[in-house]
């Protein structure tokens, strides 16, 4: 069996339909085992003994549009890749803070990324692109209240919607449920 946490996309916890409760229902309704939640915003971790991650994808989120009319989107990464990812300590000696907001963005497609641009805003500071874990990782100051990265459209702009944002603060504890 295989840990595995689904990164799921556009989760509203105020949206009943969106409630950890229901998300872990249609988990356990695919079959899964070991299903659970981490915070309420769409990370759903579980144990299969099925290996591919595309198929796993889709049919997750097939199964959340059917039964819950979710269709933001559905990234899986294993324990393993992020626990792998955790290890490379991107953000050493940084501490996750309104000035210091540590994120990893997830691509759903395994393809190369381009090249970052080495400034794409003002406020963000990208530390690099973990390609075991397929994330982007940047350091955004969010000090200033009002005011959006345009990174987070960058990002979007160029890989559209197939991505998903966590704090480095739900990654780890994502990891954690995992090993759990």
């Amino acid at each position: 069996m295989t840990a595995y946490a689904a990164l799921l996309r556009g989760i509203m916890p105020s949206n009943p339909n969106m409630s950890n409760a229901k998300l872990r229902g249609v988990f356990e309704s695919l079959g899964f085992e070991g299903v659970g939640s981490v915070l309420a915003s769409g990370n759903i971790v579980f144990h299969t003994a099925e290996s591919d991650v595309p198929e796993l994808e889709d049919r997750i989120q097939q199964a959340l549009i059917r039964e819950l009319g979710i269709g933001g989107g559905t990234i899986i990464r294993s324990h393993d890749e992020l626990r792998a990812l955790l290890d490379t300590d991107p953000f050493h000696g940084l501490t996750h803070g309104r000035g210091t907001y540590l994120i990893a963005t997830f691509l759903k497609d395994t393809a190369e990324p381009p090249s970052l641009p080495e400034h794409p805003d003002p406020l963000t500071r990208v530390v690099g692109y973990d390609e075991a874990a397929r994330a982007f990782l940047a350091v955004i100051d969010n000090s200033e209240p009002g005011k959006t990265p345009d990174f987070m459209a960058w990002l979007e702009k160029t890989y559209g919607k197939d991505i998903t944002t966590r704090t480095w603060l739900t990654v780890e504890r994502i990891v954690k449920k995992l090993a759990a």
